[in-house]
């Protein structure tokens, strides 16, 4: 008997120890194996959190290294262009890579993705094509205004906002002065080297640009009681003309907004449909991944009995700020009277005065009163300052329209009859929901 089980334990060895191996070879060797054999088949591994601080702290350093100087000759900025934007589609593809988030398909969902809209093109952007395409066409304005090109870049380029109004404070001044002492050269040069320049200024991007658009040069100055010399910018003594363009230019500065993309609402009209409460909508209108999206499905059959136990005033409160945290965007329906369907697409942070601007602009009678109705008869008002995401609108909703009743009744005494709702361009394009 006692044969009989060593020799099942010696079969059990042998099999276990893989081609190659002693059966007297010291066990400790197998995990190698193993971790050889694991190393083969390659899987998505979610970086830890200390890989993640030094990927942050790695981008930190990128982000602080001074980017090249932008030239203002046509064909040098168009390199540069070239250059940023192919880096950046890489780094781009590279992300999409590494992510493994199922798509839908685009045919079954209720709005095919989120879009931007470029104010200085008119192009109609995705969100990872926002960024670069902004960029582009501010540096593609410098060939016809430098000015105003690198305002653009000082107000869009810079992510820190503290440290642009620090640089624009500083500019100013440099103007002021300039101003009030013309004929004064020490007014009318900066040291390079200056502590406060190089700290506040040189490192914003745009500010070396903006200042060669108003005419400085860099120039090697002599120091005063020594025999060397340094690097200024230097403007040339200005006429009364130019020094009231220059004027007009320091305010245009510092009223300068950042250019950023529009979303685009993506109007559309759908025929009256019992479908008009179902919504598919993209991952993009989540501000979750796709891990994320899936154990939010799989979590809503524990609403109900969530719903039934007796919570308090605070934690359903707590409860529905985490909802809205979940949700970038929201696409509403608007019910019109004739029960024509009017959607948009909104960020899920914008006022409920918006969504009346949206619907005010699609009327063919934009001068009428209406009020708008959220799910469960809560009236919108549109001087309320409160965001759709905290009118449960997000990340979906379908919102009644009606007109007012007192101007209603004013129109029909005097023998007016409504038509349609809706302008003539948008019923020219109206769909059927699916």
């Amino acid at each position: 008997m006692k044969k009989f089980f060593d020799d099942i334990k010696r079969d059990v060895k042998f099999k276990s120890a893989g081609p190659g191996k002693k059966l007297t070879e010291d066990a400790s060797t197998k995990p190698q194996v193993m971790q050889s054999s694991a190393k083969k088949q390659p899987h998505h591994v979610t970086p830890t959190e200390g890989a993640q601080r030094a990927g942050a702290a790695a981008l930190a350093r990128i982000e602080q290294q001074q980017r090249p100087k932008v030239h203002t000759s046509q064909d040098a900025i168009r390199n540069q262009v070239k250059r940023e934007l192919e880096a950046e589609a890489a780094a781009t593809a590279a992300a999409n890579e590494s992510c493994n988030v199922p798509v839908k398909d685009s045919g079954s969902l209720s709005v095919s993705g989120i879009y931007f809209i470029c104010p200085l093109t008119g192009s109609k952007l995705t969100k990872s094509e926002r960024e670069h395409c902004i960029k582009e066409a501010i540096l593609m304005t410098f060939a016809e205004d430098p000015v105003e090109a690198s305002i653009m870049m000082i107000h869009t380029f810079n992510k820190d906002q503290e440290k642009v109004k620090a640089a624009v404070d500083i500019v100013s001044k440099y103007i002021d002065n300039i101003c009030a002492n013309p004929t004064e050269e020490k007014y009318r040069k900066i040291k390079v080297s200056n502590k406060i320049f190089q700290e506040r200024v040189s490192c914003v991007e745009g500010c070396p640009e903006y200042l060669q658009a108003l005419g400085f040069e860099k120039t090697m100055l002599p120091i005063d009681g020594q025999d060397t010399s340094e690097e200024f910018w230097l403007l040339a003594e200005q006429d009364d003309g130019s020094l009231e363009q220059i004027k007009k230019r320091r305010d245009q500065l510092k009223k300068a907004e950042p250019v950023r993309a529009r979303l685009d609402r993506q109007t559309q009209a759908f025929r009256p449909s019992p479908n008009a409460t179902h919504f598919d909508l993209p991952s993009d209108f989540y501000n979750l991944t796709a891990e994320e999206l899936k154990r939010e499905q799989h979590l809503k059959s524990e609403i109900v009995e969530r719903n039934a136990m007796l919570r308090t005033k605070a934690m359903r409160e707590k409860e529905e700020q985490r909802e809205r945290r979940k949700y970038n965007y929201a696409l509403l329906r608007v019910r019109l009277p004739d029960g024509i369907l009017l959607q948009g697409t909104f960020l899920a942070r914008e006022r409920v005065s918006a969504l009346y601007q949206f619907v005010r602009e699609s009327l063919v009678d934009d001068w009428q009163p209406f009020e708008l109705m959220a799910p469960g008869g809560r009236k919108l008002n549109e001087d309320e300052d409160i965001a759709l995401n905290e009118c449960s609108l997000v990340p979906a909703a379908v919102v009644t329209f009606s007109w007012d009743e007192a101007v209603l009744a004013d129109i029909a005494a005097a023998g007016k009859q409504k038509m349609s709702v809706l302008k003539p361009d948008l019923l020219g394009t109206i769909k059927t929901l699916s």
